[in-house]
């Protein structure tokens, strides 16, 4: 089994998001952008938002209420600009949120074809779509969020699970030792190009 983790980098969002706008204006099908914008804000699985159903979504309390999912019923939390976006949605179809173009009665298909192309254009070769639902998790450890409430909004059963992205976790601490330590060093009247304080005598 592949086990790799492939985490989009700082810069890596924003050159997908212009190409999924492209592809939005040049008639590429919506579906398929809305439903890659939806793994990225939400962490889900391809197949929990691709064959995502209307009445699986409540938009009055910002959850997606799955009946089937790999571990089984599961609820999903939206976050703003989730929510956002699936209000907007034309619902046309009374069962699928994303129909097929040509075959109405089934959700969408051709999805990995088109995510082949979209991140050709962005020149991502190496990303999967289930990496996007990696680099969900990857952005909240860089946010600051815990791995326990990541885990919770990635339907992780066991904090096991999430332990994969502890690696991760370094550069807010980083981030974090930076802001607390920058107005102390100020404050005593040291800068980070003062040199090093020497050892102390005792331990």
């Amino acid at each position: 089994m592949d086990r790799r983790e492939r985490f989009l980098s700082a810069a890596e969002p924003e050159k997908l998001g212009d190409v999924l706008s492209a592809q939005q204006k040049d008639g590429s099908d919506p579906r398929h952008v809305a439903i890659l914008r939806l793994l990225l804000l939400t962490g889900a699985r391809k197949n929990e938002i691709a064959r995502l159903r209307w009445s699986e979504v409540d938009l009055d309390k910002g959850l997606l209420r799955l009946k089937d999912s790999k571990t089984g019923p599961k609820v999903i939390r939206l976050g703003a600009a989730a929510a956002s976006l699936l209000a907007r949605l034309p619902r046309a179809h009374a069962t699928w949120v994303f129909p097929d173009r040509r075959h109405a009665a089934r959700p969408t298909s051709n999805l990995d074809w088109a995510w082949v192309w979209i991140r050709t254009k962005a020149e991502l070769p190496d990303v999967r779509t289930h990496d996007l639902r990696h680099s969900f998790a990857s952005m909240g450890v860089a946010g600051g969020e815990g791995l326990v409430l990541i885990g919770k909004l990635l339907g992780h059963e066991h904090v096991v699970t999430t332990n994969r992205y502890t690696h991760l976790s370094d550069d807010p601490l980083q981030a974090a030792a930076d802001r607390i330590s920058s107005p102390v060093a100020e404050a005593i009247g040291l800068a980070s190009s003062d040199s090093p304080v020497p050892e102390a005598c005792d331990a």
